[in-house]
């Protein structure tokens, strides 16, 4: 017995049995749906080129939006360490996207600190340096003499471990670590090239560690403004961070703040475009399957005639299911390819798998739906109207 594939131009008939069912059940409409692909292979092909664009296009944007945020919270650990409290002047903080690190927008503020408590002050500015720009960052637990240079800031300044870096004045001995492009070394070495700009970070006493209230307490001592809130910025006066006081089992003040970065990718120019481009796409396959409707009209009079309507809708459902499935895999593998080649700073597998799956969960409703919207038309007119149509 020949396989449906030996047919040229198989019908949907031919998969109906004689009680009305689909012979062979999901593997025939399969079939049917593959033996319709290669009798118009150009339109499957310029509909999955169409829907893989605009899923390639979501997923780009998205891995780049994770990105940023893996950035953005690697950026405030270093920061911050294991302060839970972060003090920034009342021009706040930027991050720079040329060295992936925080920067100050102004001087560092006066602070004031109850009994028992720490405060740490952190120089922060771009210094330029031999072979770039970096960022340098002064910290009090960096020891005299040392400068902890970050891989990419090593790879600017042509320096390994144990060799020798000028840094204003001092000269100092190489060890790597850090992230961004950034160089760190003891406070004063930094302060003589950036002068007053950074920010404090604070540690409470051992009696009020682990209170939620730490930075109502560093208000009530320094005068400063506090907030748990990550999007919150200075208006005009310094403002402290309380970076454990909000914290939830869903979303702690990291992981708030980190999801800013990602926000500013989605809701930018790009992201819309991203957006447009999905809507398009899905555009692009209701045409095709409506074409292909108007190709089918007697196939399917006839089957509507004889009480197989519901037939009609499963084949189109496996047809469009083929169609999106296609472009899914086809879209994403060349959003991970382009994001690896454009962009890979921020590229990373776990952005992309996650980029990924937000915009698989919308393919089983656009499959179904593409596959009702022409369908439902087609239903809608009576088997005599469609057979009259054709003849």
């Amino acid at each position: 017995m020949a396989t449906v594939l030996d047919h040229p131009a198989p019908t949907a008939a031919s998969v109906v049995d004689a009680s009305g069912g689909t012979r062979g059940g999901g593997s025939r409409l399969l079939r049917f749906a593959l033996a319709n692909v290669r009798r118009r292979p150009e339109r499957f092909v310029l509909s999955t080129a169409g829907i893989a664009l605009a899923v390639m296009a979501v997923i780009v944007v998205r891995t780049i939006a994770a990105g940023y945020a893996t950035v953005g919270s690697d950026s405030l650990s270093e920061v911050l360490g294991s302060d839970p409290v972060w003090v920034v002047g009342a021009e706040g903080v930027r991050f720079d996207p040329d060295l992936d690190v925080l920067l100050p927008n102004g001087s560092t503020p006066a602070l004031t600190v109850p009994e028992g408590w720490t405060a740490h002050r952190q120089a922060v500015g771009v210094w330029a340096a031999p072979g770039g720009d970096v960022a340098l960052v002064g910290r009090d637990d960096v020891a005299p003499g040392a400068a902890v240079v970050s891989p990419a800031a090593a790879d600017l300044l042509g320096v390994a471990p144990g060799a020798r870096l000028r840094v204003g004045a001092a000269d100092l001995t190489v060890a790597t670590g850090g992230t961004g492009t950034s160089v760190t070394v003891p406070v004063d070495v930094a302060r003589t090239v950036v002068g007053d700009r950074g920010w404090w970070t604070v540690t409470p006493s051992a009696a009020d560690t682990g209170r939620r209230d730490l930075g109502a307490l560093l208000s009530r001592a320094s005068g400063i403004p506090s907030t748990t809130d990550a999007s919150r910025t200075p208006s005009g006066r310094p403002l402290a961070y309380d970076t454990v006081g909000g914290g939830t089992s869903l979303a702690t003040f990291q992981q708030a703040y980190s999801a800013i970065f990602a926000s500013k990718v989605t809701s930018s120019t790009l992201g819309l475009v991203s957006v447009v481009g999905l809507v398009l796409g899905f555009v692009i396959a209701v045409s095709s399957f409506l074409a292909a409707v108007q190709e089918r009209r007697r196939e399917f009079g006839i089957m509507s005639s004889i009480g197989l309507a519901d037939e009609v809708l499963y084949f189109f459902l496996v047809e469009s299911a083929l169609v999106f499935v296609a472009a899914y895999a086809a879209g994403a593998l060349a959003a991970l390819a382009a994001t690896t080649l454009v962009v890979p700073d921020v590229t990373t597998l776990a952005g992309w798998a996650q980029a990924a799956g937000i915009v698989a969960a919308y393919l089983p409703a656009m499959a179904i739906v593409g596959a009702l919207v022409p369908v439902h038309r087609l239903l809608q007119q009576r088997p005599v109207d469609l057979l009259r149509d054709d003849a």
